[in-house]
Order: structure tokens, then sequence, then C-alpha cells
């Protein structure tokens, strides 16, 4: 954490708390500040964010605060309206509902986003799931090439760090979405400065049953070695195998993974992922990071229900290093980044 840390601090960018009206979030906010790892913008009233910030100590004198209901924001609701109506118009949204919908924080902090008017977004902490996944679907969209979005999370474990997924978003996936999933999570893991070493899961081991779960794993795998021949991956396995390079070596010597320690778990389905995950979180103790949403075209990410403080700045080093990839520019586009969020804010504080 303390790499991605200092990698946010090399060029901070502009993200947007939609649930600024809670105090781990205050909280979150100040420190990524002064640290430097990013510019936050808070979004919600304003009042209400002051009076939780002072009860609190929570210095946020100088953050831009920006409630997307009052009358202040009445013309970028309007533009972002139009534009979120353009984009939905034969897909289900009239014109009214657009416009009403700039109300809501998560649609209106993806629309800053999308627009340029941020660099990335944080929401979650408060809502369900699927209510901050589907403002950032519709008004930003899934990368080029990418059909579905899927849920990684980062497991720092006594083992060293462990990428997980599908964890959030994906029922059952095909072996072609499992595939994709994949080559995501490998994509993203080489984000964090490390090589992925992956094993594909299941209750098989290498054709030791013949059901169409396991030959379903075993499918994907394939086609992940088709589309990235020297990725290192392997199965279809059952977990423990996948840590125990001794048993590999004895009973599978052909294994890709049989001199490599394994790194990153794909599961076969959402249930699998989502119990494992929890049960390494909560009875082995290990410290989760995520959801990590992958294969959106700009950085929004989605915060754990109850997430502590320090998750969170975790999660926003994670989006500003997301938006370094993402929305990557000159020398002069980054001061002109910087210089949009200070005239937001009153020169109080330097970061």
């Amino acid at each position: 954490m303390r790499i991605i840390g200092n990698k946010a601090r090399q060029d901070p960018r502009r993200l947007v708390f939609a649930e600024a009206d809670n105090v781990k979030i205050l909280k979150a906010a100040q420190i990524v500040y002064d640290e430097g790892v990013a510019y936050p913008i808070l979004l919600g009233e304003e009042m209400r964010i002051r009076t939780i910030a002072a009860e609190n100590g929570i210095d946020i004198e100088g953050l831009p605060i920006i409630d997307p209901r009052s009358s202040a924001q009445e013309e970028k609701r309007k533009e972002y309206g139009h534009l979120f109506f353009k984009k939905r118009k034969r897909k289900g949204i009239n014109f009214y509902e657009a416009a009403k919908l700039m109300n809501d924080r998560n649609y209106y902090g993806c629309m800053m986003v999308e627009t340029g008017d941020a660099d990335a977004m944080i929401s979650g902490l408060t809502k369900n799931y699927p209510e901050t996944i589907r403002p950032a679907l519709q008004i930003i969209g899934t990368e080029d090439g990418v059909k579905k979005i899927a849920g990684m999370y980062l497991l720092l474990t006594k083992r060293g760090p462990i990428f997980m997924a599908d964890t959030t978003v994906n029922f059952n996936p095909t072996a072609e979405e499992l595939a994709e999933i994949t080559l995501m999570v490998a994509r993203e893991v080489g984000n964090f400065n490390l090589a992925p070493r992956i094993a594909m899961l299941s209750y098989s081991n290498f054709g030791s049953s013949n059901s169409k779960e396991a030959a379903l794993v075993a499918a994907a795998r394939e086609l992940v070695k088709q589309k990235n021949p020297t990725l290192v991956v392997d199965g279809e396995m059952q977990a423990s195998l996948a840590f125990n390079k001794e048993i590999i070596r004895d009973n599978y010597p052909f294994s890709e993974l049989a001199d490599h320690d394994v790194n990153t778990l794909i599961f076969p389905n959402l249930a699998a992922g989502n119990i494992a995950y929890n049960l390494l979180k909560e009875v082995g103790g290990a410290d989760a990071i995520g959801p990590i949403l992958l294969g959106l075209k700009k950085p929004v990410h989605v915060l754990q229900l109850g997430s502590s403080v320090r998750s969170i700045i975790n999660m926003a080093s994670v989006a500003v290093i997301d938006a370094q990839i993402k929305c990557k520019g000159s020398q002069e586009e980054i001061a002109t980044r910087t210089r949009l969020w200070k005239k937001f804010r009153k020169p109080t504080r330097e970061l």
C-alpha cells in the first residue's frame, strides 16, 4: 500500500466523494488531501457537511463542496441532464427523468467524471452495490472491447497480496466471459507492479471431473492462453492445490504454476468468489481493499458497505492510479486539471 500511495502522490487527481455527508468519508478526504494523494471534491448539502466536520474535528476548509440539488448548480444540472438524455434517449429514459436524475449524487458525480469536471469517483459506503454501478454503466460505459465489467478484491494476507475475481458482479459467467474477466484482472495486477500468477479455480483438478462447471473453467483457461500466451495461468484446479507447489510438482508437473507462487484467484461464479473473500476477510483476518471495478472507461470505484477510514483511503489511492492510467495527459493538461479543481476552493490550504 505504500507503493500504491507513492504512485498516487506522483500525480494527484480530482476525486469525487459522492457521500460526503458521512464522517468516515470526510476523515478520509482530509487525509488524502493532506497526504497529497488526491484533490477531493465533496458532494452533498454544504451546511450538513460542515456541521459533521466541525463536530468531529475534521478540517475540510478550502475543499470544494458541491450540492447537486442547490440552485447554484441549476445550470450544471441542465447541462448534465441534456448529455445524459442524449446517451439514454432510446434506452427508456425521457428528458424529464434525465434532468431529475442529476439531483442524485451518484449520477451527478459520474457525469462530472464523464465530462472531465473530475477525474474519478468513489461511492457505495451507504448505498447498495447496484445503485452505485448503474449510473457508472449508463453514463461512462465499458472500455472498448469489454462486454462486461467485473469486481476484484485485493486481500493483504500473511502470504502476501492476493487478488480475487469476480467477487461482486457476474453471477454465472460463460467461458468467454470468464476469460475476459481473467485478462482484465491480469492487466490490473500489473498496475500494482506485480506479475500476475493466476489460478482458475474449481472443485476439479485438470479434468478430474467431466462436469459442465469444471469444463467451463478449463475452456476459459484455453481462451486466455490463446489471447495472451505469455500469461502464467492454469486451471481448472482446487484452491488448496493452487497454494501447494510441492503437490503440483509431484502430481501435475506440466502445470505452469509448478514453479510460481499464485497471487491471483479467478472464481467460476459469483457465489464462490464472494463467499471466499468474505471468509478470508472475517475468519482469516485478511485486510480487504475493494471492490475494484474493472472494465469501465473512466474510474468509478465502489466502497464496501461500512468500510473503515483506512479502506476508503486505500480505495482513493487505487482510484487515483486508475485515473492516471485512463486519463493520461501532458503536463499542461495536468496543470489545467489542478486549476479547475482550485477554482472551486478557497485559497486557505495548500497541498
